[in-house]
């Protein structure tokens, strides 16, 4: 068996374990009811605008009311209602020209794009239309913006077009700088305290779960992102960039670290790279790549044209999409081999079976709720314009938001506690490597994990330092 620094997983009994999953589900259940408590992800507004009598469609002007850098993104959307029976379906494409300019604070209007943007869209009508994303502006320079829409070969009788304003909720950016502050501060803290339980051991002794612990912990620092309110001091895109690209690597270092443990516990001593290591980082790899591409190709896309949608004007997309979902099918299915090879293997060892069960079983917990949570998230029809923007606007409250980063964060926090040592494992480790109690280094299994060991976790260990303690007072 590899060299372990004693892990405080080995030293809980079953109420302990108990207490452990209670405190993870009252921090994860108190986080969520903040969210409930807390504002709405996107607040909208009606565009000041009335149509015509004219049966022509003329260009419309739309100006948007005043936003501030806590508004974070801005749409302009359309729904067409048409002067018709409420049975009938249509399905008719049209070309829509956009042109959008900025207003600055004195009142000057700023050219973004000097040219006028123009793209084909689809009107669906199943009694009521669909609605029409117009434009998607991805970060804010100005405080006011005019949107000059043009429909061009819409040939129906239309009664009225209803544009509305949708951007983020002030205060729901508020919450977002504080809570993502207040996490940032916790994983430092417990990053630290992680770190200095180990200081006394060598790391040749730590265990697979401490040195991944080691990396994942300062990885979820940078998924909280500490420069997250850069993105309402600086004018640019590049601060959201850095967030997605800060929470790829973590999802992705996640992702590995599942598949390192459960292939790793199995196999002791020497893990060569080529073929332990190489074919983890492939397939997690390719992930990563996919998400960081993708993020990065409609970033750019956007930032040269606010009518941009991956959904409606790439036909690449799909092909990005399938081969994500296969990468990931594949990644599932190779880490539900590893999972029931190490349970069917191991169970009968009870040191590794410990650890097995423990990570199964919280691991389990974090997948079901993060399932329900994208069901729930998922389900609901919001705005659909981007992959980065689209994950973040299909939030229906602050609690869809808060319930991911409080899952992530205090699920990596379980895990540092159950995998530091206890206060007293340095004295244990000596204890097992002195000569002089050579049985407890045969047969620690048996000694502090024996048939009932889940009962009475530590005592025949107690019993036998407690001799060692009464023999060095006599010397």
């Amino acid at each position: 068996m590899e060299p372990l620094a004693p892990m405080r997983l080995y030293t809980l009994s079953k109420r302990h374990f108990v207490l452990v999953f209670v405190v993870f589900f009252v921090c994860f259940g108190l986080t969520v009811f903040v969210g409930i408590r807390g504002p709405k992800v996107i607040q909208t507004s009606a565009a000041n605008f009335s149509l015509s009598n004219s049966k022509k469609l003329k260009p419309i002007q739309i100006l948007s009311n005043p936003l501030s850098t806590y508004n974070q993104q801005l749409w302009l959307t359309c729904v067409v209602e048409l002067d018709q029976s409420k049975e009938t379906s249509i399905q008719t494409s049209f070309l829509m020209t956009v042109k959008v300019d900025g207003v600055a604070q004195d009142g000057t209007t700023m050219f973004i794009h000097n040219k006028v943007h123009n793209r084909t869209r689809t009107l669906t009508c199943a009694g009521k239309c669909a609605e029409i994303i117009v434009a998607h502006l991805g970060y804010l320079n100005y405080t006011q913006y005019t949107v000059t829409v043009g429909f061009e070969h819409l040939k129906l009788a239309i009664k009225e077009m209803n544009f509305t304003w949708k951007t983020y909720d002030p205060a729901f950016s508020q919450l977002e700088i504080w809570f993502r502050f207040v996490f940032v501060v916790l994983t430092f803290i417990v990053t630290c305290l992680f770190a200095h339980s180990l200081r006394k051991f060598s790391m040749r002794d730590w265990g697979m779960e401490q040195k991944w612990m080691s990396i994942l912990l300062p990885l979820l620092l940078l998924y909280n992102d500490p420069f997250f309110p850069l993105s309402f001091l600086v004018n640019s895109w590049f601060p959201g960039m850095l967030d997605d690209l800060f929470q790829s690597v973590f999802l992705c270092a996640l992702l590995l670290f599942w598949l390192c443990v459960y292939h790793g516990i199995r196999v002791q001593g020497e893990r060569k790279c080529l073929t332990f290591y190489l074919p983890k980082f492939f397939i997690v790899g390719l992930l990563w790549l996919a998400s960081v591409t993708l993020g990065i190709w409609q970033t750019v896309n956007e930032l040269h044209d606010p009518m941009y949608q991956y959904r409606v004007d790439t036909g690449n997309f799909q092909g990005m999409k399938i081969f994500f979902m296969v990468v990931a099918a594949v990644y599932i299915l190779y880490l539900l081999f590893l999972i029931v090879r190490a349970c069917s293997e191991l169970r009968h060892m009870p040191y590794v079976d410990l650890r097995l069960k423990f990570l199964t079983a919280l691991t389990f917990v974090v997948l079901v709720i993060s399932i329900v949570i994208l069901y729930l998230r998922f389900g609901a029809q919001v705005l659909q314009d981007n992959f980065v923007a689209e994950l973040s606007t299909h939030y229906q409250n602050s609690a869809e938001f808060l319930s991911f980063y409080g899952l992530l964060n205090f699920y990596l926090y379980t895990l540092a506690f159950v995998y530091s040592p206890s206060k007293n494992a340095l004295y244990e480790s000596q204890l097992k490597d002195n000569p002089a109690f050579s049985m407890l280094n045969d047969s620690d299994d048996d000694v502090i994990y024996g048939s009932d060991y889940e009962e009475m976790p530590l005592q025949n260990g107690q019993a036998i330092r407690a001799q060692y303690k009464e023999g060095s007072e006599s010397d």
